[in-house]
């Protein structure tokens, strides 16, 4: 099975991820988000499966950038949107497995996952 690793290109985490599942010779497809961007389809799906407090990076300098009216009364309507009008947001990475993703790096998960 291939599965489709999305993020960003330059994120270290990113870097990580692929570099494990380089390692493991995992195949997967990569989807830059921050280049050829991401739909609305995708995130409803990762908010329902994980939430959408999991799913926004609410850690990252986009997010923190934003001003204090865009933070505030945010539900995972409001965060879609933030997500949609700025990828950077989205946190990274997060591996579709075809049945349930994974969102975040953490090498345990990866190969439970894909053993």
């Amino acid at each position: 099975m291939t599965y489709t690793l999305y993020g960003i290109k330059a994120c270290d985490t990113m870097k990580k991820a692929r570099a494990w599942l380089d390692e493991h010779n995992v195949v997967y497809q990569f989807h830059d988000y921050k280049a050829v961007g991401i739909d609305r389809n995708h995130l409803n799906r990762w908010c329902d499966e994980h939430g959408w407090q999991i799913v926004l990076n609410r850690a990252g300098t986009t997010f923190r950038k934003l001003d204090d009216a865009q933070k505030a009364d945010i539900d995972q309507a409001k965060a879609v949107e933030l997500m949609l009008a700025q990828p950077s947001m989205i946190k990274r990475p997060v591996l579709d497995l075809g049945d349930r993703t994974l969102i975040g790096f953490k090498p345990d998960l990866y190969a439970a996952a894909v053993q």
